[in-house]
């Protein structure tokens, strides 16, 4: 059994995560001198854990219903 969350939590969880991680950069970068290429690194891994539960199907994002599929 896998672990899936639902569409509306993965996207609550995605908004935290996303404004969570800006905060914890910008702090960072403020209180320490931080290369541009340093920034842009953390920036991707942070962007890379986010995806990698979305491709394994853990958080199934719907984007608070914004681009839902017309069915036939």
């Amino acid at each position: 059994m896998k672990l899936r969350i639902n569409p509306l939590a993965s996207d609550i969880i995605i908004c935290i995560y996303v404004v969570a991680t800006l905060y914890l950069r910008f702090k960072w970068q403020s209180q320490t001198i931080v290369t541009p290429i340093l920034s842009i690194v953390v920036g991707l891994s942070f962007v890379a854990i986010i995806w990698a539960l979305i491709k394994l199907k853990v958080l199934n994002p719907n984007w608070f219903g914004l681009f839902n599929s017309k069915k036939a």
